[in-house]
């Protein structure tokens, strides 16, 4: 039997979601507290990967069990168990062969930066002394949603057949009390992107690029072109989109 657990986790102690030689990760964390009561070896298949110090809202994967089990048994189970900067949202029956991968319709991140600095929200956005030019970056972002190679905002010597995303949302939106928010979807992402676009439009904010040098820098390919990316702390995954025929419920 195949489920699908939605889960929620504060990134800051981890090396990501993807298990280490000789770090703590999220997807091993979650592994050894289901094996812990379901008293067998459980592998665990995110959505994607995040990088160490990045937090999700909401990431799904899937795992199999020979045998049904209670989703709700399962999720409290699970909460009971897992430390406090992980808590799982639901667990849900699906397809023998849906993929919490590969049958993801879209993805959202949402990357937070605040022009007041705080000690408490040092782990969960980027402070920014200096407020930059939205206006312009969100300019700059409109050239995302028209672009389909993201070479030159993917980690280099990744294994990915193709670099194209369809990138269907982009802007930066203020919020209260001096934070503001980028926001993104796209069906897919390649390794370190949103870091490396906010990264580099932050330069547009900063005026050490042109709405058209950030073309330009699309144009080429080349992720040395791009800017340095932004702080992981700042990026959270937002939301993941299924079609619903995965489900069996």
């Amino acid at each position: 039997m195949r489920y699908f657990i939605y889960l929620e986790f504060d990134g800051s102690a981890y090396s990501g979601w993807q298990i280490q030689p000789h770090s703590p990760s999220v997807q091993q964390t979650l592994e050894q507290s289901l094996a812990l009561f379901l008293r067998q070896d459980v592998s665990v298949t995110g959505a994607g990967r995040t990088d160490a110090g990045v937090h999700a809202s909401e990431m799904v994967a899937h795992f199999d069990l020979d045998e049904p089990q209670d989703c709700a048994w399962m999720q409290n189970k699970l909460n009971g168990i897992l430390p406090a900067d992980i808590a799982v949202h639901r667990i849900v029956p699906v397809k023998a062969d849906a993929h919490a991968r590969f049958d993801a319709i879209s993805r959202t991140y949402k990357y937070y930066v605040t022009l007041n600095k705080s000690a408490f929200n040092r782990d969960y956005s980027w402070f920014l002394p200096n407020e930059p030019d939205f206006e312009m970056m969100n300019s700059a972002a409109e050239i995302l949603m028209k672009t389909v190679v993201f070479t030159s905002f993917s980690k280099l010597h990744t294994d990915t057949k193709t670099n194209d995303c369809r990138v269907t949302e982009a802007k930066w939106e203020e919020l209260p009390d001096g934070w503001w928010v980028f926001t993104i979807t796209a069906d897919r992402f390649l390794r370190n992107m949103v870091r490396a676009i906010v990264g580099t439009l932050m330069e547009v904010g900063r005026g050490k690029l042109t709405v058209d040098g950030f073309q330009r820098i699309i144009e080429s390919k080349d992720r040395c072109s791009a800017g340095d990316s932004a702080p992981a702390q700042g990026l959270f995954l937002h939301k993941i989109v299924y079609p619903d025929n995965l489900f069996l419920i």
